[in-house]
Formats: C-alpha cells, structure tokens, sequence
C-alpha cells in the first residue's frame, strides 16, 4: 500500500508518495486528473486544496472556521474559500465583485492564487466519484498541529525557524525525511519552495500514518450541493 500527499507550488502539485515498505518518491504533476492517474492505487490522497465549497451566503465552511481556532497564532493561513460561482470568474475584480455579491465578503489575493487549482479539482471530483473516496482535503498546518500534540507552529513556515521547526517534528515520525528534502531540494534546484516540499511531505505522512483512520474537522462534516464532504483530515499525535 502507499499513501500520497499533494500541494500547490507555483501552478503545478508536489506530490510526496510513501510506501509501507519505506519507500518514497517526490513528483511535479500539471494536473490533479494526472494525479489520479498514476496514483489512483493508493490507499489514500491528501489535497492541500479546498474540497466542497459554499453556494452562497453569509457564512465560511465550518471546517476553516475551526481550524483557524485549533491554529491560533497560524490561524492566517487558513484562507477564506470562495463559493462555487465565483470560481467561474475570469479575472480577479469579477471573482471579488461575485463572491460579495453572493456572500457579503470579497476574495482574498492568496485565494485567487488557487483558485485554478480549486476548480481543477472541484471538476474533476464532481466526474469522478470514485475518485472521492481517496481524494480527501487537509491542511499542512492543521497536520502539524495534530502530529505535534495539538500544539501549532511557532513560526511561520517561509522562515528559516519556521522550515526546522516543521523538520523537526516531521524527523520524529518519518526516517526519510531528510533523504526526501535533499532530493527534492537537488532535483527541482530552487523551482520549488522548501515550504512546499515540506507541505507535500506532511500530507504524506498524515495519510501514512492516519490511513482510513483519519479524524476531521468538524468532527461531523458539512456537505455540499454537490455531495462533496467540507473536511480537513488529520492524525493525532499524543
């Protein structure tokens, strides 16, 4: 069995995969469609993207609203989603213009950042429904809040404290943790972020270690008018 954890960088996914034999990979794929197709075997894959989205009206996903509160000072790095509609947007100003429209709050910059990625995925799952039942979202924060004995970072994670703190806590559950950063670090020669390198790496041990015993937040998901569940998945660690 092997287990995938995917995250953003620069338009394309990270991707770390780990196998229960120990071993591991680390991949750029375009798309999440590209994803599945190699990885659609695995026992489970951890998206570091929004999964089920809001229509309309006044309030968040309660799965971001409880995780800012579990993240305190890293809270932040929880974007506001934005509803199913505006992601149709073409640019910026309309996206921002529809989604007060529908629910009162405008799109944050970050959030338009990925939007590309969450309609990516928002498409693909609502045409592939056995690709749900794998497919699942989470958050590298809330991952390392779980695996660090609900404790959030202390740094952020861009910052040179902030990258050996995450090490840290990722050495202590994962012994290939420094072999996978140093190749992905030569591999991809800067194009890629340590910080994403790291976010990959975190989903991929949460799904490793969690497999289909995940807990979620909230405790009893919300779901979406397509069916989707609005989650973030995590494994705890004492």
């Amino acid at each position: 069995m092997f287990y995938i954890g995917a995250d953003v960088s620069k338009g394309r996914w990270l991707t770390v995969r780990l196998s229960e034999n120990l071993g591991w990979k680390v991949s750029l794929f375009e798309t999440v469609k590209e994803i599945w197709d190699d990885y659609y075997a695995a026992t489970l894959i951890l998206v570091d993207v929004p999964i089920g989205l809001m229509e309309d009206g006044q309030r968040e996903r309660l799965c971001d609203v409880e995780a800012r509160r579990h993240l305190g000072p890293r809270g932040s790095s929880v974007f506001r989603v934005p509803c199913r509609v505006a992601l149709g947007a073409d640019n910026y100003i309309d996206a921002n213009r529809i989604n007060r429209d529908r629910t009162g709050k405008g799109v944050s910059k970050q959030s338009w950042a990925i939007v590309p990625k969450i309609r990516e995925v928002d498409e693909f799952l609502n045409s592939n429904f056995a690709a749900r039942q794998k497919i699942r979202e989470t958050h590298p924060e809330i991952c390392f809040w779980a695996l660090n004995g609900g404790r959030p970072m202390m740094f952020n994670k861009k910052k040179n404290e902030g990258v050996k703190e995450r090490v840290r806590v990722l050495r202590r559950l994962c012994n290939q943790t420094s072999a996978i950063l140093e190749f992905a670090r030569n591999e991809f020669q800067g194009k890629v972020p340590d910080d994403d390198i790291i976010d990959g790496l975190v989903a991929a041990v949460t799904a490793f270690l969690g497999g289909k015993g995940l807990l979620t937040i909230p405790q009893k998901p919300e779901i979406d008018t397509m069916g989707l569940e609005m989650e973030m998945v995590y494994y705890f660690v004492d």
